[in-house]
């Protein structure tokens, strides 16, 4: 990477990384045709300038019990930054949330949840989301199918 920007074997690392996070230096060096030490800088290099966030296990959430995902739209009573500070924080200590955004549009907050089946759901909108503060009004969708699911964008 020079002066931040990233060249091809950068961009080479980080579709290699996308695909496989467990992916050896070694092996990464031999995928984007460099010695081992160079491809070691370089992603040291990508991770300190934040081209690299972090490394995680994706799990399956079938396995886990909670095959199906439930989009829910959630508008709040209130439009000042207490409600959506205690929203925001509250939300995030939800385990079965798996991605929260806060939206501009009919409603405030788009979130992906895993439950298990319309018992599940309703357990968790009754007994978590509908006590967070400043729930005034839900809307739902059940996922049939996921056609595509990327943990993070891969550069082009």
């Amino acid at each position: 990477m020079k002066d931040g920007q990233l060249d091809e074997i950068d961009r080479q690392i980080l579709r290699a990384m996308a695909r496989d996070g467990r992916i050896s230096n070694q092996k990464l060096a031999e995928t984007v045709h460099l010695s081992p030490t160079p491809c070691w800088h370089r992603v040291k290099a990508l991770e300190e300038a934040d081209y690299i966030t972090g490394y995680a296990a994706l799990l399956d959430q079938r396995a886990l019990g909670m095959p199906d995902t439930v989009i829910i739209e959630v508008t709040v009573d209130r439009h000042d930054d207490e409600i959506f500070k205690a929203f925001s924080d509250a939300l995030a200590e939800l385990p079965e949330v798996m991605e929260a955004y806060l939206l501009s549009g009919e409603y405030d907050y788009l979130i992906k949840v895993a439950v298990s089946g319309t018992e599940g759901y309703e357990r968790f909108l009754r007994q978590k989301l509908y006590k967070l503060p400043g729930v005034k009004h839900t809307r739902s969708t059940f996922t049939l199918r996921c056609l595509k699911r990327a943990p993070s964008v891969t550069p082009s």
